[in-house]
């Protein structure tokens, strides 16, 4: 799963301002998350939606040092989101600015998976009217974190059995970005601590309700595994 909050609508124009993965296996069950907020260079764009302030940013990375951690947490799988076009045009937009191409790879909208298989809602195909539909519980909407959790509740409850798309996404070829020292800097969630989590985490798990990543690390994420 993947969501981003961005400083405007559009890819070509506007940066991503905070971005969120959660990991699921073959059942549809996390076994890894993380988050970060990106300091995209400019104003934050609209505070209003995502809450996120300029000083929020003081200690966040930029993407090109997220980037190659990123891909590793993107290979071999399917990309998932709630309107999924939307999060892979800034994603596309962003590997673009730091020299890489991403490959088109497997997707699943969640947003057209809520409309092909849940009762239809007077308040549309936003993410929360979705979730209402299916009967998830509330969140607060428009933290990256929070909005890819939902998502991936809201796949398991839609989603169809697989149709080759993950061998499909495995077999993908992916670029590799060099590392360099700057692409070691710490993934801050909103909480200003590091934001990854282990699976069974208790301490984590009682902070998603409130959105707040913990600050351990995941394993596979820091090796680069996906």
């Amino acid at each position: 799963m993947v969501d981003i909050e961005a400083t405007g609508s559009s890819s070509r124009r506007h940066r991503i301002v905070e971005l969120a993965v959660v990991l699921l296996d073959r059942e549809r069950r996390p076994h890894g998350e993380f988050s970060t907020l990106v300091d995209p260079g400019s104003p934050v764009g609209p505070t209003h939606i995502h809450g996120i302030e300029q000083h929020h940013l003081i200690r966040a990375p930029r993407f090109a040092q997220i980037a190659p951690r990123l891909l590793g947490l993107l290979r071999g799988r399917v990309l998932v989101g709630h309107n999924v076009g939307c999060d892979r045009a800034f994603l596309a937009a962003e590997y673009a600015r730091v020299g890489v191409e991403l490959p088109q790879v497997p997707e699943l909208c969640t947003m057209r998976l809520a409309q092909e298989h849940l009762p239809s809602s007077p308040y549309g195909l936003s993410l929360r009217a979705c979730a209402a539909a299916a009967g998830l519980p509330s969140w607060a909407a428009h933290t990256a974190l929070g909005d890819a959790r939902a998502s991936g509740q809201l796949l398991a409850r839609c989603s169809p059995e697989d149709d080759g798309r993950l061998a499909e996404a495995q077999a993908v070829r992916w670029p590799r970005l060099p590392r360099t020292p700057g692409d070691d800097a710490v993934w801050i969630g909103r909480s200003g601590r590091a934001g990854d989590r282990a699976p069974g985490d208790t301490s984590a798990s009682q902070a998603a309700e409130g959105n707040d990543p913990a600050s351990r690390m995941v394993a596979i994420v820091r090796n680069g595994g996906a």
